[in-house]
């Protein structure tokens, strides 16, 4: 599983009962659970596609590919669907400012004849994963600028009408992913509105308690799918 901070990594870490060992990488240390490592992986989309590469590597050079990368953390939701505490798990992983501005509007990197800005985790994980947490399902935006006004708010959600939540490192943990043939899938907790930036709105503390809680009820959907679903 792969988060941006440290806290969030404790956070999803605080779910399981057995006690992490930390495993030495390259890019970072590995904490060891039960069937489950997690790595912080930095903050922001560059950072987390580069660190998540290096434990992907890692992995299949001993041997020991990962089935499945767990992008986790918290995020700002976008109202009213994704309220302050609510859970997102995405059935998309959308690049949302990978692109360029011109005279007429926005135009994804797609547009201009390269690359890829979506990637779509497995639609029966995304499916359990729902069914066992409670949470809403939706496009999660990866943004390399955090939205604050609420201008650029309505932009994105008029560009990705199905848009529930913003954070940063979800596209480029996939992408990593991605280059590895490796299924991915994103799991964020509400810490705020996606809009004006106003910190006395923050519910950091709450949105990582909603971490640990919901990885208490989604580790068992999770290992089922690697175990049977992956091919559907």
């Amino acid at each position: 599983m792969a988060t941006a901070v440290p806290a969030e990594r404790d956070a999803v870490a605080g779910a399981f009962p057995e006690p992490a060992a930390e495993v030495p990488l390259p890019a970072g240390t590995l904490h060891r659970t039960g069937d489950f490592d997690l790595l912080a992986v930095g903050v922001g989309p560059a950072l987390a596609a580069a660190c998540t590469a290096s434990a992907l590597t890692a992995a299949a050079l001993r041997g020991a590919p990962y089935d499945l990368v767990v992008c986790a953390g918290i995020a700002g939701g976008f109202a009213p669907d994704a309220p302050v505490g609510s859970l997102v798990v995405a059935d998309a992983i959308v690049a949302a400012d990978l692109g360029a501005e011109t005279p007429d509007g926005f135009l994804p990197v797609t547009d201009l004849g390269f690359g890829t800005v979506s990637h779509r985790p497995p639609a029966s994980l995304v499916r359990g994963l729902a069914a066992a947490s409670g949470a809403v399902t939706g496009t999660v935006l990866t943004v390399s600028t955090v939205t604050g006004t609420a201008r650029r708010a309505d932009e994105l959600r008029a560009r990705h009408p199905g848009a529930l939540a913003e954070a940063m490192e979800g596209f480029g943990v996939a992408e990593a992913a991605a280059a590895h043939g490796t299924p991915v899938v994103e799991i964020r907790a509400v810490s705020n509105p996606v809009g004006p930036r106003d910190r006395a709105a923050w519910r950091i503390g709450d949105a990582l308690g909603a971490l640990t809680e919901s990885f208490g009820k989604l580790a068992t959907a999770l290992e089922s799918w690697t175990q049977h679903d992956r091919t559907q």
